[in-house]
């Protein structure tokens, strides 16, 4: 969750700089809907209190089967749903594709992406490649075996033009290799890390930046969140160890990441729910917070 209240702290506040802002979320565990308050979909919707701030709520896997249930024909459908199903990973990654489509059709100034958890996040990047592969070697056999599909459908009764079939997979392939193109385009995209002061958040974020790294998605962004100041003179104990432990993992998130910016977020003692709760807490993202020494 804490995860989800900054990628929307980050749209209210490029909202207020920039002329229209979609954020999405890919997380299948949706909650923008429970960070503003409002219910979102499948569509942009303009969120409540803003006229130039949208959001989504998609499902890369869904779009996929409602890909497959609004074929043209039955012959598609049982190939493009044998094709989905057949390779790993291709389903979420035509899937993916689609999403794309619909993204690249709307005009928007800024489009942030709100995805899930790491390993989540790890395999939404390798859609590009999985497709570019799966769609590769499908457009490799339609040359040798599209006449003999074409034969086949016709003695079974179904009419399934194959041609039409390879040209929605060319169609989407070309759509991922723009998205590559965007994603490796410093000018057009950032990859913004958000992580806790812990062990295991500290070692998922080196995973995370080293693969952005090695397939040249810019990333010089990370922001800690929930870091803990108890006040001083404080009898908490459990505070002051958790506070120690934090202050450890934070020197070394600094070691590590010396050339990047790094933000950092405390802990609040109330939910960040809400317009105006976000507004409040999007501020810490300009006005640096500062821990009380």
């Amino acid at each position: 969750m804490h995860i989800r209240i900054c990628s929307s702290s980050l749209a209210v506040q490029m909202a207020a700089a920039r002329e229209s802002v979609l954020l999405i979320s890919t997380d299948p565990a949706h909650n923008l809907s429970d960070a503003f308050g409002q219910k979102f979909s499948k569509n942009p919707t303009l969120v409540n209190g803003f006229n130039n701030l949208y959001c989504m709520e998609i499902d890369p896997t869904s779009s996929i089967q409602e890909m497959i249930e609004s074929a043209d024909n039955s012959a598609m459908n049982s190939i493009m749903q044998d094709l989905a199903f057949a390779i790993p990973g291709v389903d979420e990654a035509m899937g993916f594709a689609e999403v794309m489509k619909l993204v690249k059709s709307m005009e928007y100034s800024v489009i942030i992406f709100d995805t899930a958890p790491t390993g989540h996040t790890l395999r939404f990047l390798s859609f590009p490649t999985v497709l570019e592969k799966a769609l590769a070697k499908v457009s490799q056999l339609s040359g040798r075996f599209g006449p003999m599909m074409q034969q086949m459908s016709g003695m079974m009764g179904m009419n399934a033009n194959h041609e039409d079939i390879f040209a929605k997979l060319e169609s989407m392939r070309t759509v991922i290799n723009e998205v590559n193109q965007q994603f490796q385009d410093p000018d057009k995209t950032t990859f913004v890390c958000v992580c806790i002061s812990e062990f295991l958040s500290l070692y998922e974020t080196e995973r995370l930046v080293q693969e952005l790294t090695a397939g040249n998605i810019d990333t010089h962004n990370i922001v800690v969140n929930q870091l803990l100041f108890p006040p001083k003179g404080s009898n908490c104990d459990q505070c002051n160890v958790r506070h120690k432990m934090q202050q450890k993992y934070l020197e070394q998130i600094f070691d590590l990441y010396e050339d990047f910016h790094i933000t950092l977020l405390p802990l609040l003692t109330h939910e960040v729910r809400g317009v105006e709760k976000l507004k409040e807490f999007s501020r810490l993202l300009i006005d640096p917070f500062q821990p009380p020494k």
